[in-house]
């Protein structure tokens, strides 16, 4: 099993290196190989995405990846930005299908910004459509508007679009994961304003009559974000477009107490992954030790489920987590009065004893 590991910058480096510590403390015949991107790779390469990253990610049967960015990289072109890095990846890999957990441990209900009754249990997952909108959508740019409310004017313009193959796709990555969860799907649109969306709520009705096990709800995308704070409960798999998807499931994330918690994984059509956290690269906290590397952990335990096929070893980590969470070990993102708060370094180091079934203690 070939890994391309790719760190990225800010907190990426460190949350990554506990992750892989993590995956190799398994002794499973793994082989890692490591190469930079975002940033980093603009730095040593003057790309984000240079030509080896690339060919070692496509070669790998799964990526495990940091994060990227940093603020210094603002005035940069944008083909030149670190986040044109993930951008690609995703393009040159066609990892169409973003699954995004939204799961509050029970150990973290007081952690959230919601009344634990409303988030105790909650147990989301978010499909979000990736290689398509209004991201990917052409024509794009700038000009002067020749009509409108201000001719004359400088105005910037973007295309969301999606074809009928792209909707039917991600549906059926949806209704097949909520086969094996509580067979229930919320699509997430904007029919009564968006042409799109009114050809993804077609379609998506369309591909639901090849799962009649599966019942499935429509929701506006205004109605979705204030149902995901008063009742998140209520929702199982949700699917919708790029634009929605990406602001929703940041959402959902920190009804759960910390996006620092939440895995991603960005799949093709035949389950190679990248996998990364949901969370960004947090320059400002950079090298003072103190990341929260559970997300990246957990996105390493989703990548053995999807694209490595070896589910024991995901359930390995997963309940490894759990662990030191129940012996109260916490960073600082997700830190109460009661608990111990350890660094990005300890967190790692109770992960690996707890996968070597060690008792954990705080200290």
């Amino acid at each position: 099993m070939k890994i391309a590991v790719l760190p990225g910058d800010g907190i990426g480096t460190e949350i990554v290196e506990q992750a892989v510590r993590v995956l190799r403390a398994l002794e499973l015949a793994f082989e890692i190989e490591q190469a930079p991107v975002g940033g980093a790779a603009y730095e040593a390469h003057g790309h984000p995405l240079p030509e080896p990253t690339l060919t070692l990610a496509k070669a790998a049967d799964a990526i495990l990846f940091g994060a990227v960015g940093d603020w210094k990289y603002d005035k940069l072109e944008r083909a030149l930005r670190p986040e044109q890095a993930i951008l690609g990846l995703r393009k040159q890999l066609g990892l169409f299908a973003n699954l995004r957990p939204a799961l509050c441990y029970r150990q973290l209900t007081d952690a959230s910004s919601l009344k634990a009754d409303l988030v105790a249990g909650l147990d989301i997952l978010i499909i979000r459509e990736l290689t398509g909108d209004i991201y990917f959508g052409q024509p794009r740019g700038r000009r002067v508007a020749t009509d409108g409310h201000f001719p004359g004017a400088q105005e910037a313009f973007d295309t969301m679009r999606y074809s009928r193959p792209e909707i039917e796709r991600i549906a059926h990555v949806a209704f097949q994961a909520a086969r094996k969860r509580s067979r229930k799907v919320t699509s997430v649109d904007k029919a009564n304003v968006l042409e799109t969306s009114q050809l993804w709520r077609d379609v998506v009705t369309a591909v639901l009559a090849l799962y009649p096990d599966v019942e499935l709800d429509h929701m506006y995308v205004d109605n979705a974000a204030m149902q995901l704070v008063r009742a998140p409960k209520s929702f199982d798999v949700i699917v919708t477009g790029n634009l929605f998807g990406d602001i929703l499931s940041d959402e959902a994330a920190m009804l759960t107490g910390s996006i620092g918690m939440l895995p991603s994984a960005s799949l093709d059509v035949r389950n190679k992954g990248l996998y990364e956290p949901s969370h960004g690269s947090a320059p400002d906290i950079a090298g003072q030790g103190i990341a929260n590397p559970l997300a990246t952990i957990l996105s390493a335990a989703m990548m053995l489920r999807y694209s490595l096929n070896q589910p024991e070893a995901a359930g390995r980590i997963e309940r490894a987590v759990d662990a030191v969470l129940s012996a109260g070990l916490r960073t600082a993102d997700i830190w109460s009065p009661n608990t111990t708060k350890v660094g990005t370094r300890e967190m790692g180091d109770a992960v690996v004893a707890a996968l070597r079934g060690k008792a954990l203690t705080r200290s």
